[in-house]
């Protein structure tokens, strides 16, 4: 089951977090895996982890905001492994201000990263791929980072829920765009609710902040007890999902987003 034997993948933002926990789950999976991010060295002690698993793995800068960044990420895995059957977007930044605050600079780089990066990646990735599914039964697979943010409204940051909300209809679009074309390539979006991460924790310092205060435990404790399932997520709950996204299983979903929010959005 969820098995990537076989399989090229090519992961953003994956120096940490949910990228690198998914980059080392698709490795254990069977799969070939390309780190990119802009944070180097951690990226790279991500790939050294991988093959210290006995996984094979590279290592790539990628700033998603530069097209010669994304050109030079698909060569890698084209050039080193042969083929890319798998891109997952999961750069993504927050800025954790409301609508009045943010300045212009903020706003652009929040677009910047979380749209803009997600339409590079897929558009420079998609032949590729598109070359890639022409001998895979179930064709190649894109993964969309979205957020349960891009479901629903944000108190929190409205903005960053705006570009999730982007993701999201993005994702659907591109998934018949390419399905009319017959590429064979299927678009998925992933749903994240609160998840202990770096950014995980920016969320929580930024409604401390929003409350007068900046006791981030008190915050925690606060989210944790609006998630039905009990727990706060981890990198592990959103890169399974991953996994199965872009494993045969899935072989015939394409534009749907899957939630992964231990019920969060369900109330």
């Amino acid at each position: 089951m969820n098995r990537l034997d076989g399989k090229v993948a090519l992961i953003s933002g994956a120096a940490r977090g949910i990228g690198a926990e998914t980059a080392q789950l698709m490795a254990k999976a069977g799969a070939k895996v390309v780190v990119g991010d802009v944070l180097d060295e951690p990226g790279q002690r991500t790939v050294a982890a991988i093959e210290a698993a006995g996984g094979r793995a590279d290592y790539t800068h990628l700033d998603v905001t530069k097209e010669a960044d994304w050109t030079a990420a698909v060569g890698l895995a084209t050039g080193r492994f042969g083929q890319l059957d798998i891109l997952v977007n999961n750069a993504g930044v927050f800025i954790g201000k409301g609508i009045e605050e943010v300045s212009l600079a903020e706003w652009e780089k929040l677009v910047a990263v979380n749209m803009t990066g997600v339409f590079l990646g897929t558009r420079l990735a998609v032949q590729a791929l598109r070359e890639a599914a022409r001998s895979s039964e179930h064709g190649s697979a894109i993964v969309n980072l979205a957020s349960v943010a891009g479901i629903v409204g944000s108190q929190l940051d409205p903005l960053y829920s705006m570009t999730k909300g982007g993701v999201t209809l993005f994702t659907k679009s591109a998934a018949l765009e390419f399905a009319r074309k017959g590429y064979r390539v299927r678009v998925n979006s992933i749903h994240p609710g609160v998840i202990q991460t770096e950014m995980g924790e920016q969320t929580f310092v930024a409604r401390a902040q929003r409350s007068g205060g900046n006791d981030t435990s008190a915050v925690r404790q606060t989210v944790t007890e609006t998630v039905p399932w009990g727990r706060l997520g981890v990198p592990m709950d959103i890169a399974k999902g991953i996994v199965f996204l872009v494993s045969d299983d899935a072989g015939y979903m394409n534009g749907a987003g899957l939630i992964v929010d231990g019920g969060m959005t369900a109330t």
